[in-house]
């Protein structure tokens, strides 16, 4: 339903001021510069995820992703509270995102609107994380809950969107992206699946369309799978401003491991300077 009113009724209004404002998460400003890389982390139980994060503090990465839709003790909110403490202590000054990704968008499990809207809420309330990621089409009064209960504690909110099937049109993909800017993301995300090369080619088009004329805050965009690792490399040139990179499991098809990801990215960088 929700893609339909977002392809009926939003129209792409054009930038006015020409100024795209970075995000300044701890010592992060996300938004300018290199993109900055994200490594998720996917493990089960709780001392899988700890110790992976002690394993990820040894590689070049600006950012954390816990997925939490990968722990098996998820729905008990003492014991995520628990790993979102033990995150803090290891993490330090990294920067953390709490992410629920649901299975309709390539996530673990499901979970209806209330409780994944609350489980969002709290994550941001618990002191522990300093961003959280929530999903565009899970409606948009959850969207704006969410937001306003971040932004009350002083958490930045990425709005999301993950097309496992297809990649939309170049004009839906942009219309998709400033909805999530209206309701008040601090940064915007798609991931699409490509069928083809042209497809990367779309999602590159829409995106580097989003940064020139619409956007005032950081986009994030990547097109999935080996066929779309283009997109994940070259963010700086067509205007995303965050990828995402593996170290051990992967979250998403196509994600390169890290530490090549940041050689890549740099090598990008000093060419385009």
């Amino acid at each position: 339903m929700l893609g339909n009113c977002l392809q009926q009724n939003w129209k792409a209004e054009e930038r006015v001021d020409g100024r795209m404002e970075p995000v300044k998460v701890r010592n992060l400003k996300i938004g300018e510069g290199i993109p900055k890389i994200c490594v998720p982390l996917v493990g089960v139980s709780k001392d899988e995820i700890l110790e992976a994060a002690k394993e990820i503090k040894e590689i070049p990465i600006d950012f954390v992703e816990w997925r939490a839709d990968w722990f098996c003790d998820i729905l008990e909110w003492e014991k995520v509270l628990e790993v979102l403490k033990g995150l803090r202590a290891i993490l330090g000054d990294t920067p953390l995102l709490f992410t629920f990704r649901t299975e309709s968008e390539g996530g673990k499990r499901a979970l209806d609107v209330q409780p994944y809207t609350s489980l969002n809420q709290a994550a941001a309330e618990s002191g522990y994380v300093d961003m959280v990621d929530v999903e565009l089409f899970a409606g948009e009064a959850a969207v704006c809950k969410v937001i306003a209960q971040a932004h009350c504690f002083g958490v930045a909110v990425i709005v999301s969107n993950h097309e496992f099937g297809q990649t939309p049109a170049k004009d839906e993909m942009i219309r998709r992206l400033c909805k999530m800017q209206g309701l008040g993301a601090d940064l915007v995300k798609i991931a699409v699946m490509p069928d083809c090369p042209g497809d990367v080619l779309t999602l590159m088009a829409a995106v580097e369309e989003m940064h020139r004329k619409h956007a005032d805050r950081p986009v994030i965009a990547m097109s999935m799978a080996g066929l779309g690792m283009a997109s994940r490399l070259c963010g700086e040139l067509f205007g995303s401003a965050v990828t995402f990179g593996a170290a051990g499991k992967a979250s998403a098809p196509g994600q390169i491991d890290a530490r090549e990801l940041a050689k890549a990215l740099s090598l990008l960088h000093s060419g385009l300077g």
